[in-house]
């Protein structure tokens, strides 16, 4: 028997929870919130009392107690710029997320919750690889606009473990590997993650890298420049474009792999020449992210729901396949991150780190004034 690990992750309506046993998972569900009782509140923080009422109930409907925990672990925003790693839940971090400074989104309620459980309990709350990370070289932050700087956005929980695991499967540490991990779902992230350090990556939520099953990526910058001013669409529709109906929604009208699989077996040319174009286009931008690791890269990781699919690892390994061996977790495992990071804090494993509260890069202090 393992220690029992509480794991939750707050989404717009729902809260995703987990119990493990160790690295067994003995219970999830995804609780669900009524959308209307949530609007009712003026302020994300204000949802606290509420989530945690339903979570409760459903706890209580499957005979579990909050205190037979060995410690809570969630996913959590709203917090300044930080190192990867390990954080205990402290004053500074619930200020930071019941504030909603930085953000108004639901992922700031993570460290909330499982802080008011830890303090009825009186066991121990982590952060595991918090969204806010940011660990890339000076180098990976410029662009060519004055003033514009790239950010760290990246699906970095997932993203973290599965290159734990992977390193784990090659027999080495984590701090001692070179590996460009893809997680490709919804939106698509890939990093550069050197010795243990997300060094680069693209900024999903800036519409940066490859095309996503319903995002953009990247695309000419003078085109979008002209749409923008046209007249024919508001800031609102232009931003969905980048982050919520680009990529294949916008391509083929579906972000559902099968679906387009389905239409490419009856004979669409359209359709397969988007589906070969998705892979062909992540590839290029898996042999950039092995430039930044000057070639000495130990594997390719591949996670993410798309990544369950076999024809689509092929295509990219047609591409890219003679760069490093490839390694493939489908789906995602964030839950088991979150355990098995309060697992490693437990054991001593891995030393906790403290949120001070202080950004690990805002700018550089030697930069000229835009």
């Amino acid at each position: 028997m393992g220690y029992k690990i509480f794991t939750l992750s707050p989404g717009s309506t729902s809260t995703k929870l987990a119990v493990f046993d160790g690295e067994e998972r003995l219970f999830k569900a995804n609780v669900q919130h009524d959308p209307e009782k949530l609007k009712s509140f003026a302020r994300v923080s204000e949802q606290k009392p509420y989530r945690v009422e339903t979570i409760l109930e459903e706890l209580k409907k499957n005979d579990i107690d909050i205190a037979g925990m060995d410690a809570f672990a969630a996913y959590s925003g709203g917090l300044v710029s930080t190192p990867g790693g390990i954080f205990p839940v402290n004053d500074k971090i619930l200020e930071d997320c019941s504030s909603g400074r930085l953000m108004e989104h639901p992922a700031i309620l993570g460290a909330q919750i499982i802080g008011a459980f830890a303090e009825q309990t009186g066991k121990p709350a982590y952060l595991v690889n918090p969204p806010d990370v940011d660990e890339f070289d000076d180098i990976a932050r410029l662009c060519g606009i004055k003033g514009i700087h790239r950010e760290s956005h990246v699906h970095v929980l997932n993203q973290k473990e599965v290159a734990m695991r992977a390193a784990a499967e090659l027999g080495k540490k984590y701090q001692e590997c070179n590996f460009v991990v893809v997680h490709a779902g919804g939106g698509l992230s890939i990093t550069a993650q050197k010795q243990g350090r997300i060094v680069d990556g693209n900024d999903v939520l800036n519409g940066d890298g490859p095309a996503a099953p319903n995002r953009s990526g990247y695309v000419p910058l003078l085109p979008i420049i002209k749409m923008c001013f046209s007249g024919k669409y508001t800031e609102a529709e232009m931003k969905a474009q980048v982050s919520k109906t680009g990529g294949l929604i916008s391509l083929v009208g579906t972000d559902d792999m099968l679906k387009i699989k389905e239409r490419i077996a009856a004979g669409e040319k359209w359709a397969a020449l988007v589906y070969d174009w998705f892979a062909y286009q992540l590839a290029k931008y898996i042999g950039s992210y092995a430039c930044v690791m000057e070639g000495k890269v130990d594997a390719i990781v591949m996670t993410g729901g798309v990544s369950n699919d076999t024809d689509f690892i092929a295509n990219v390994k047609k591409y890219a396949g003679w760069i490093a061996p490839f390694i493939v977790y489908g789906g995602d495992f964030e839950m088991e991150a979150l355990a098995a990071g309060a697992i490693r804090a437990l054991d001593g494993v891995e030393e906790t780190k403290e949120y001070t509260g202080i950004p690990v890069w805002e700018k550089f202090d030697f930069e000229p004034e835009a």
